[in-house]
C-alpha cells in the first residue's frame, strides 16, 4: 500500500498540471477584440470593464476623475495584466475628449471592436416639469448625446475591421419610467430609439447594435435608492425577484451581447431587473 501510494502522487499531479496547460489554451470568446467603455471605473461600467478582459478582450477604460481612473486600472492590470488594460481621463460630453479616448485607444491597441457606452448622470429628482432646462440639457448630452456622437466616431473604426459591436447601457427606468426621475427616464428611453435606428444603418457593415436596460443594481449611482431602509424596502415589494441587482450581473449580459454567442442579435433592448415591470 505504502509503494502504491508514493506511484500515485505523481500521476495526480502531472494529471493537474497537464489539465491547468489545457483550460489556459481554451481561446476566449473575444480574444482579439478590442473594447472602449465608457464610465467604467466603477459600479456596471467597471463590471462590465471586469467581464470584458476575463473573456480575452483588450480594453480601454475611462472616467472624468483621474484618481478613479488610476484606482480601477491598478485593480483590473493587477488581475489582466498591464497590456492587457489601458486608461485614461475622458468626459464623454466633450470633443476633445472623445477624440482623443479613440486616438489613443486604436495607438495602443491597433484598433477597435466594440464600444460600450454606459456614461450617465442623474443631478435631478422631481416632476419632470419642475426640471430646469440646464439641467435638462446636461442629462441629455451626457446621457444621450454623448452616446450618439461617440457612435458616430467609433463606427468607421468598426467597419474598417470588418465589424464589431456596440451595446448601450439604458436602464429599466426608460422602458417603465420611474417616479421622481423623470428627465433621467426620458433620456434612457431615448438609447433605446437610439438602438433600434443605429442597429438599422449598421447592420449591412457587421456591426451588432444592442442595449441592456438593468433594474435597480447596488451601486453608487443607485445608492440613494439602495441605501434608503424605507425607500428600498418600497422598491423591492417590486421586484419579483427580491433583491437588488450586482453589478456583475450586468458586466456578464454586456460581455454576451459583444460575443460572437449573440452574433444573431441585433437591434434589442435585453431587460435584466429582477423581474419588474418591463413593457414600454
Amino acid at each position: 500500500m505504502h509503494c502504491v501510494h508514493k506511484f500515485r502522487i505523481p500521476i495526480i499531479s502531472s494529471f493537474g498540471i497537464q489539465l491547468k496547460k489545457m483550460s489556459s489554451n481554451i481561446a476566449k470568446p473575444l480574444e482579439g477584440k478590442v473594447a472602449i467603455i465608457t464610465a467604467s471605473t466603477d459600479g456596471i461600467g467597471f463590471a462590465a470593464a471586469k467581464q470584458l478582459v476575463s473573456d480575452g478582450a483588450s480594453i480601454m477604460i475611462c472616467s472624468r476623475k483621474k484618481n478613479n481612473v488610476t484606482n480601477a486600472l491598478e485593480r483590473l492590470q493587477k488581475e489582466y495584466g498591464v497590456d492587457k488594460v489601458k486608461g485614461l481621463v475622458c468626459h464623454v460630453s466633450k470633443n476633445d475628449d472623445r477624440t482623443n479616448l479613440i486616438q489613443e485607444t486604436i495607438k495602443i491597441f491597433g484598433g477597435i471592436d466594440i464600444l460600450v457606452s454606459n456614461a450617465a448622470t442623474n443631478p435631478t429628482s422631481g416632476s419632470v416639469l419642475d426640471c430646469d432646462e440646464e439641467v435638462w440639457d446636461k442629462i441629455f448630452d451626457v446621457n444621450v448625446k454623448s452616446a450618439f456622437l461617440l457612435t458616430k466616431e467609433v463606427a468607421p473604426h468598426l467597419i474598417s475591421r470588418g465589424g464589431g459591436s456596440i451595446v448601450y447601457v439604458s436602464s429599466i427606468a426608460g422602458v417603465n419610467p420611474m417616479p421622481m426621475l423623470g428627465a433621467y427616464s426620458i433620456s434612457k428611453t431615448a438609447l433605446l430609439g437610439l438602438t433600434k435606428v443605429v442597429a438599422m444603418d449598421l447592420a449591412e457593415n457587421n456591426i451588432r447594435v444592442n442595449c441592456i436596460a438593468p433594474g435597480i443594481v447596488k451601486t453608487k449611482f443607485a445608492s440613494a435608492l439602495t441605501e434608503n431602509e424605507s425607500l428600498s424596502e418600497h422598491l423591492l415589494q417590486g421586484i419579483p425577484i427580491k433583491r437588488f441587482g450586482r453589478p456583475e450581473e450586468i458586466g456578464s449580459i454586456i460581455s454576451f451581447l459583444c460575443s460572437p454567442a449573440s452574433s444573431f442579435i441585433t437591434g434589442e433592448v435585453i431587460v435584466a431587473s429582477g423581474g419588474m415591470t418591463s413593457r414600454l
